[in-house]
């Protein structure tokens, strides 16, 4: 009658080490690499801010824009390292590469329609988040240049999907941080050594990107190459990696959404206001993506599980993870806190910005914990391929959103109030999706969902 409990518990010790090790091993060199793409904004924020507020303000506007531009194309990370790992856990490597390139081709064909759009569109996307005068030149110079480098942009998303996939996340890691080293380097000697201004920090972002989609082609196509994959475009392939995109593109247009309309609430508080919630929008991604190191390693974990046939692997990793977002969203918030009078002076030197920062950032520490579990969950979900959920959930999280951010402006509020509708945006969030992985319908097994 003792030795069945002593066991089971034996059992569930072994399996949380082992999960802990394969989410360590994973999530680690991953949180390297997810770290870069905000570390760029971030560079970018505190070179171009010591140029000036109607700099910082007009790259405020921008940067939101060309992360939207890039980001509505996760997809392409996050469905080809669905789809990559259950094929793996299935056997199936050949297949799983073959994948991946579709992907690929895939970025390339939907990186160049971005940039036919973005050009021209550039200073009506500015003004439609009401740029003041004196910050739209800047805003519009910054994305014009800026979008040569989408289509870099979503071939490394792609093919990080695909090593991703085949659990390797130490080489996106390399590649993240000598693209993060090349752009610190170029945009300093740019701006200020070349004296292009804003325009030198555009330019330095796009030649990093450029050498890092080089860096990870030669990677892939290696891999292909290996394991006598094709590198030839598939049509039937293509059209096959776009549809299983589409729910997780209306989950991450619907995210934007939300972004968007807390930057063009920002904006119409002024100047001030918006240039701050530029810097808070830099850390609250590099804060994000940290936690997303976590939903990396559960997007591969929990496909390959599932292609093993192993449901009740997925519950049980699946479980471990959210403790440790839990974990960190407290660690990380704790973090902010403490550091909050350190890096502020290192994005600005404006009184009326720092002001309008330091109780914004409270709101942003305080919501750490929830964040934890929302993007824990939120890779659960995508390594099961439970995109069209994720799409469903997300539209009602933006319903929600949208009145509570358009009431800040209407009832006098500031910045802090805005980033309590973030607040609330985030809440909603873990409600559904801890719904969801309760329910257990995500857990379809099979080498493809």
């Amino acid at each position: 009658m003792t030795q069945a409990p002593v066991a089971l518990e034996n059992d569930r010790r072994t399996s949380r080490r082992r999960h802990d090790r394969e989410i360590l091993s994973l999530a680690v060199p991953a949180f390297g690499a997810l770290v870069a793409e905000p570390l760029f904004v971030m560079a970018d924020s505190a070179i171009v801010g010591h140029l000036g507020t109607p700099q910082l303000a007009g790259l405020g506007i921008a940067a939101p824009l060309l992360t939207t531009a890039v980001s509505i194309f996760v997809f392409l990370a996050y469905a080809t390292t669905a789809a990559v790992s259950r094929r793996v856990g299935a056997g199936d490597l050949p297949g799983a590469i073959r994948q991946g390139m579709d992907g690929i081709w895939l970025a390339l064909l939907l990186g160049a329609a971005v940039v036919a759009t973005v050009l021209p569109g550039a200073p009506w996307l500015v003004s439609l988040l009401g740029a003041s005068d004196t910050a739209a030149p800047y805003a519009t110079t910054y994305l014009r240049i800026s979008a040569l480098g989408i289509p870099a942009m979503l071939v490394v998303l792609a093919a990080t999907g695909v090593l991703r996939g085949l659990h390797n996340t130490r080489t996106p890691l390399y590649v993240a941080v000598g693209g993060f080293a090349v752009n610190g380097a170029l945009n300093l000697g740019l701006v200020y050594g070349a004296g292009l201004g804003i325009a030198g920090s555009a330019w330095g972002t796009v030649i990093a990107q450029l050498g890092m989609a080089a860096v990870y082609l030669v990677v892939v196509v290696r891999g292909a190459r290996d394991h006598g994959a094709s590198l030839r475009p598939d049509a039937v392939g293509i059209r096959n990696s776009a549809r299983a995109g589409v729910p997780l593109l209306i989950r991450t247009l619907s995210l934007r959404a939300v972004l968007m309309v807390a930057t063009a609430v920002a904006a119409r508080l002024g100047d001030a206001d918006v240039a701050a919630h530029q810097v808070i929008l830099s850390l609250w991604t590099l804060l994000a993506f940290a936690l997303d190191a976590i939903a990396i390693a559960g997007q591969a974990i929990i496909g390959r599980y599932l292609g093993a046939d192993d449901a009740k692997g997925a519950r049980r990793a699946c479980r471990r993870m959210v403790e440790w977002g839990i974990t960190f969203g407290v660690l990380l918030g704790l973090l902010v806190v403490a550091t909050r009078p350190l890096f502020i002076p290192l994005f600005t030197s404006d009184h009326a910005v720092q002001d309008a920062l330091l109780p914004a950032l409270l709101v942003v520490a305080l919501v750490q914990p929830v964040a934890g579990v929302v993007f824990v969950l939120d890779g659960v979900l995508m390594g099961a391929g439970d995109g069209v959920y994720l799409a469903r959930a997300m539209v009602v999280t933006l319903v929600v959103f949208v009145p509570a951010a358009l009431l800040v402006p209407a009832l006098g509020g500031g910045l802090t109030e805005l980033w309590w509708a973030m607040a609330l945006m985030m809440v909603v969030r873990m409600l559904t999706l801890t719904w969801r992985a309760r329910s257990g319908r995500w857990l379809v097994t099979g080498a493809t969902r």
